[in-house]
């Protein structure tokens, strides 16, 4: 099988992108997780871009071990020794050079004719290689640039001593077909010497920046230039973990490989959510929340017989552990059955009819039902008692003057059992005080994990009787003792709806530990 480099570009075309900047310790936290992946080259930014991103780069080039660690440069003097003292600690460096190529980068940016593109090549990889046995030479928006002229360049570009060729699509323009047929033309034009790679770097402006990918994998191209969940400048680069696992399931097609340990994939994806404030969409293909979530009741039914009828790979092949199987108002009977038999109810007959009747109502509610809310369903068909789970009563905060002191917090909380309970918390931030307050009622001591929100505004033709007319969903996990737990919550103001969410997933650690400490009653008794 081919061997294909993994050129992951995270932290320089994906950082330069708008929202998604990265401060000198996020980026070395990002590399490290990028090691982790083991892929074959971090670049790690653009060191003449400002002095804090040479920093930065210095930095990642002096602790991280084992891929190369590589430099963005134009073909000039001043940005080349940039790169040279930002990659000076690293055992293994790059220099990436590009120069525009294609007409309307000569003619409207550069203003220079073919003539003076070719000279600025020839001369910024001869004075590169005084600093560095490895360059990589980008023509940039490759794929507009005339054939004739894109194979020329490359191919002085070899000849001055670059060791890798990457041919991109800048703009996001081409197509898969044009992309393999491109990419088969410069193998048989570029004079170069035996050994020396083509890589491929896509931006997705039309939705197909894997696809061109991949399209350049099958067409001789050994390196792919990509990003941890897709982003990069406007519509994002090619994902990292798309193209990355699209080769390891279709091996067979592409015969290519990579040296990436998938099973650091979610970690290395969640790294970069938690430093950018920015989660995948919930669709996104293989990092996504729902990548291998469930609830068709036909999926499901397929799913529990045997996963591979509806999943084409392992959620632990990327490093997720995950039930796969979310509870709605679309599952069926056999879904609904497996998940009481994991808890610890049989439902048979009869009363799994009666059963799954109020759990299509609950749904229906609530959308999605969880732990908590189906086990209060389950508890309420065994004992014919309805269960009743803790709801925000009331919440009070009270912010000091002083910008020093800490905002004190009063909950209410009702059940159906204890009633009203209320407890008052001070922390440095008003949601962490409602937070504490909501453990020490239920008895559930959490750290919260992730917390993502939602606030989408009424459209402006519609009346409103607030005069906003906002919906707020908020999606938490929280940590109790090592396990996480998820809670979700809608409403119309942001802290209560917070708060909710929090209750909602402490409920649920709740009764997973009720029903765990109930299970090993039963087992000492048998």
């Amino acid at each position: 099988m081919t061997q294909v480099r993994i050129f992951d570009t995270t932290l320089r075309d994906g950082e330069q992108a708008p929202g998604f900047s990265m401060t000198p310790e996020a980026k070395l936290r990002m590399a490290k997780a990028l090691a982790a992946l083991k892929v074959d080259v971090i670049e790690a930014g653009f060191a003449a871009a400002s002095p804090g991103d040479a920093q930065s780069i210095m930095e990642i080039a002096g602790t991280i071990e084992g891929p190369v660690i590589c430099s963005l440069a134009r073909a000039v003097r001043g940005d080349i020794l940039a790169s040279a003292s930002a990659l000076a600690p690293a055992p293994r460096k790059r220099l990436h050079l590009f120069l525009g190529t294609s007409p309307i980068h000569r003619e409207a940016k550069l203003q220079m004719t073919r003539d003076q593109v070719l000279e600025a090549i020839r001369t910024s990889i001869a004075f590169g290689r005084d600093y560095f046995d490895d360059i990589e030479f980008s023509a940039e928006d490759a794929i507009r640039t005339e054939r004739e002229f894109l194979a020329e360049a490359l191919s002085l570009a070899a000849a001055e001593g670059a060791t890798t060729l990457n041919v991109p699509d800048t703009v996001g323009y081409t197509t898969p077909e044009e992309t393999y047929d491109l990419f088969r033309f410069l193998d048989g034009a570029v004079d170069r010497p035996k050994g020396m790679i083509f890589s491929t770097h896509c931006h997705d402006d039309l939705g197909m920046a894997v696809a061109n990918s991949l399209a350049a994998v099958r067409a001789g191209a050994q390196q792919v230039e990509c990003a941890v969940n897709g982003i990069g400048e406007r519509a994002g680069n090619c994902a990292l973990e798309d193209v990355v696992m699209a080769l390891r399931t279709r091996g067979n097609l592409y015969n290519a490989t990579t040296n990436v340990d998938t099973t650091k994939i979610m970690a290395a994806s969640r790294t970069l959510s938690q430093i950018t404030n920015t989660p995948p969409p919930r669709n996104k293909s293989i990092v996504g929340a729902n990548a291998f979530a469930h609830e068709s009741g036909i999926h499901q039914h397929g799913v529990l017989q045997n996963r591979e009828t509806y999943e084409i790979m392992k959620p632990e092949d990327i490093g997720l552990s995950t039930e796969g199987i979310v509870l709605g108002k679309h599952s069926g009977r056999h879904a609904l059955a497996a998940r009481a038999k994991a808890l610890g109810y049989m439902l048979e007959g009869e009363q799994l009819d009666e059963t799954f009747a109020a759990f299509k109502i609950v749904a229906d509610e609530v959308g999605t039902v969880d732990t908590a809310r189906l086990v209060a369903l389950l508890s309420e068909a065994q004992t014919h008692r309805p269960q009743d789970l803790w709801k925000l009563s009331k919440l009070d905060i009270r912010a000091p003057l002083s910008v020093s002191a800490w905002p004190v917090v009063r909950v209410e909380l009702e059940h159906g059992e204890r009633g009203r309970v209320t407890d008052i918390a001070s922390a440095p931030g008003a949601l962490d005080g409602a937070f504490a307050a909501v453990s020490q009622m239920i008895g559930v001591p959490a750290r919260v994990d992730s917390l993502e929100m939602q606030y989408i505004a009424a459209d402006p033709d519609q009346d409103a009787p607030d005069g906003q007319g906002a919906s707020v969903l908020v999606e938490m996990t929280i940590e109790v003792d090592g396990e996480i737990f998820a809670g979700r919550a809608r409403s119309r103001d942001i802290l209560p709806c917070c708060v909710s969410a929090y209750i909602d997933a402490a409920s649920n650690a709740q009764a997973v530990r009720d029903l765990r400490e109930m299970n090993a009653r039963k087992d000492q008794a048998a």
